[in-house]
């Protein structure tokens, strides 16, 4: 029996074609404008260098997809997914075109690297172990060459042999943080490049300042060393990264040379504890610690030491004397002496030394106001540190752009800006180390 619809099926139908046929007829929308995938920042030129070759170099911790927690970022809405961090990180990160890319936290490197590949950049990654994020510098291949790489474990890194009749290595740390530093060594393509090459570091320093100044003061060590070992002593070095401490730190004086205050050796002495990790004998108040960050705790981290013992002199941890010993080069701030220059050339800048009311005159204080800007977590991390020349440095995000909390979309993909500033090395004589 064949089937036949009825009229009322037969009028429903010649509806539904005669809509589609003046569907068809409309003139279809015009496309929206697209939603930008992050906010951009103006480029702050200096005075420029006569005869001198100009290079870029970026550092950025990218927030690693698997630290991400709703708890952590209740502000990010969408931008906690990796669906939508990833176009916005990876379009920030090409929009610099920088030289040399130093990025921390990086994971997802199978959505990452072709990206790079695709931009010209080579690359060198590196990570603790069993870490799922590490450190990664890429380099245009077409300016430079990676002739030298290495990776700084500072869990196992000897701080000093111990006296006789010891044989034992010092360790002289007080936490075991699977933190690395990547070190390569770039050689300028271009042979009548004024300069032979630059040794590049970049670093993720552990959150916690209980083992974060051992690590800030054998990052140096080590790139030295690295220098010496190649017999690159007219190389200049660059360091960049995550470095967890804020320009007031005593890490920071360290790291620049400058005396520690009393306040600071206070802090240091107060640091002087021995984690669980290392001491296996200490009673646990708290089952699991965060990997990064520390705001899951319930109590404040930076004023109670979780899991942690006072030190014995058998411990082995560095004094300050040996903790400045250890920095034996100092290091300039690239953002520090770059936002003081705008400031003398009468720009307006926001620093972290107006906000904390620091002298303008004290080292660090024209660093900016904030890198790291969440909903719990506000302060400034994040610098490249060098012995080369600032002629130009992209501007911090302004606190009223990211007051809402990062990550953000169409404003930032990460908890931290990316920071982005072009050197030159004048001559030979200013070419060295860190």
């Amino acid at each position: 029996m064949s089937y036949e619809p009825t009229p009322e099926q037969i009028v429903q139908a010649e509806q539904k074609r005669l809509r589609r046929l003046e569907k068809k007829k409309q003139p279809k929308p015009r496309d929206e404008p697209a939603v930008p995938l992050f906010l951009p920042r103006p480029w702050i030129p200096l005075q420029p260098q006569v005869h001198s070759r100009t290079f870029t170099v970026m550092t950025w911790n990218l927030l690693a997809q698997c630290l991400v927690r709703s708890e952590l970022f209740p502000t990010s809405g969408k931008a906690r997914k990796a669906s939508g961090r990833i176009p916005m990180l990876h379009a920030e990160i090409l929009s610099h075109d920088a030289d040399i890319l130093c990025m921390q936290e990086v994971d997802m490197l199978d959505k990452l690297l072709p990206v790079l590949d695709l931009a010209g950049y080579a690359y060198s990654y590196a990570t603790g172990t069993a870490k799922p994020h590490g450190c990664l510098i890429a380099y245009k291949s077409a300016i430079f060459r990676s002739i030298h790489q290495a990776m700084i474990d500072y869990d196992t890194l000897e701080v000093k042999s111990n006296p006789e009749p010891s044989t034992q290595p010092r360790v002289g740390s007080s936490h075991r943080t699977r933190n690395i530093a990547n070190i390569v060594a770039l050689q300028s393509i271009d042979p009548e490049s004024e300069v032979r090459g630059y040794i590049i570091a970049t670093t993720h320093l552990f959150w916690h300042p209980a083992n974060g100044y051992r690590q800030a003061s054998l990052l140096v060590r080590e790139v030295i060393a690295f220098q010496e070992l190649w017999q690159l002593r007219d190389w200049p070095c660059i360091i960049a990264g995550d470095f967890n401490f804020p320009p007031d730190d005593p890490a920071y004086s360290l790291l620049i040379g400058e005396p520690l205050s009393l306040k600071q050796q206070e802090q240091l002495q107060v640091s002087r504890v021995v984690h669980v990790s290392i001491d296996p004998t200490v009673p646990t108040s708290i089952k699991k610690e965060v990997d990064e960050g520390g705001a899951a705790e319930e109590a404040d981290p930076d004023k109670v030491i979780r899991n942690s013992r006072d030190s014995k002199p058998s411990d082995g941890l560095l004094s300050d004397i040996e903790l400045s010993a250890l920095v034996r080069h100092r290091l300039r701030s690239a953002y520090d002496e770059g936002q003081r220059s705008s400031l003398l050339e009468g720009n307006g800048v926001a620093t972290y030394g107006s906000r904390k009311l620091l002298p303008a005159e004290k080292a660090g204080a024209c660093e900016p106001m904030w890198t790291s800007f969440t909903h719990y977590w506000k302060t400034t991390l994040d610098a490249p540190g060098s012995r080369t020349r600032v002629t130009g440095y992209l501007q911090p995000h302004r606190t009223e752009d990211v007051e809402r909390g990062l990550p953000q979309t169409g404003i930032c993909g990460s908890d931290h800006f990316s920071l982005c500033a072009q050197l030159v090395t004048l001559s030979a004589t200013s070419m060295s180390a860190v």
